[in-house]
């Protein structure tokens, strides 16, 4: 049987992958209260329709920084892709391609920029504490085409997964990360690498210099939210890092109506974590995101059948967004807003 929602394939995922494997991308922090309340959050809003509306022709589509979406879903930078399909991001950005996606791709991706040259794409960025490194990331995103370029800001140090300690997680010997060489090195000599003391005033040097667009991903306040504006970002994506970085704070949809508010649609505006459902991504459109960014729910797709498997991840969100937006009563995404969420 095809499989019917996100939830079979991360089902479907789980059976197939080494359970250390999965538990890796599964996981969270600590206790995985976040993890857990990024899904539960949008379980609790409650969607309000208005009826005797003509529905007959739907439009699901959105632009983001100038490119035009089929959908209002941006695949998320997810790392060691090649952990669960072989042809790892190369894969996943084509299924992006075919469904008319943006994919973002990590620093710690398991191919270079230089290989990702299907479709539209954005290069995600860690800062290192040797800015060579970084510098050489960036260069090479823009000499391939990539089009903007996104800033996680809240890595300082990585996150507590006890979930990797009992399963045994390690990085593969043979698994190389091109960005920081050509070596191998574990998750935590990767993440010594990353630089604890970047401030507003290094990141906005970063903006100055960047030949691209720089988002700002891992947005947690309205406070921070206005601070990236001013020091130059040209969007904000209001994450937690999927619940793997510090446990026990809100859900990103929680999160988003202060900083939605506080910045009153002065930049684009996403939102990223706990997206199962299209009705989670038009929950999330309502509350004032442009869009949201997916990682889990179209990895899962990926596990299961490559590039095969992640556009059917993406195609079973654009069809649940479509139904959603006819039941909703609304024709384009533009007509949301908060009155059709409580």
């Amino acid at each position: 049987m095809d499989p019917v929602n996100i939830r079979d394939l991360e089902r479907r995922a789980e059976a197939i992958l080494d359970p250390s494997v999965f538990g890796y991308f599964a996981g969270g922090a600590a206790d995985e209260l976040t993890l857990n309340e990024n899904v539960a959050a949008f379980a609790r809003l409650r969607l309000r329709p208005r009826v005797l509306v003509d529905v007959s022709t739907v439009d699901t589509s959105t632009s983001v920084l100038g490119v035009r979406l089929a959908m209002p879903v941006v695949v998320a930078p997810v790392a060691y892709q090649r952990l669960v399909s072989p042809d790892g991001e190369l894969a996943m950005a084509r299924a992006a391609e075919t469904a008319g996606s943006i994919f973002t791709l990590s620093t710690l991706a398991t191919a270079r920029p230089g290989e990702v040259t299907a479709g539209n794409r954005w290069m995600q960025v860690y800062v290192f504490r040797d800015r060579a490194i970084t510098r050489a990331l960036v260069d090479e995103a823009v000499e391939a085409g990539f089009r903007a370029l996104v800033l996680t800001v809240d890595t300082p140090r990585g996150g507590r997964r006890e979930r990797d300690r009992y399963t045994g997680f390690r990085l593969p010997a043979d698994l190389l990360v091109p960005a920081i060489g050509e070596r191998s090195m574990t998750i935590a000599q990767t993440l010594d690498l990353l630089d604890p003391s970047l401030t507003w005033t290094e990141f906005a040097k970063f903006v100055s210099a960047s030949p691209l667009p720089v988002l700002v991903k891992g947005i947690h306040t309205a406070e921070d939210a206005m601070l990236a504006v001013e020091h130059g970002a040209a969007g904000v994506v209001v994450s937690n890092h999927g619940g793997r970085q510090l446990d026990g704070v809100a859900a990103t949809i929680e999160m988003l109506p202060p900083i939605a508010d506080a910045l009153g649609g002065q930049t684009t505006l996403l939102l990223d974590g706990g997206i199962r459902r299209g009705t989670d991504v038009l929950k999330a459109v309502a509350l004032g995101a442009d869009a949201v960014m997916a990682g889990r729910a179209v990895l899962w797709g990926l596990a299961c059948g490559g590039q095969a498997g992640a556009e059917t991840a993406l195609r079973i969100l654009q069809e649940e967004i479509e139904l959603g937006m006819a039941l909703l009563g609304v024709t384009c995404l533009s007509q949301l807003s908060t009155a059709y969420v409580c």
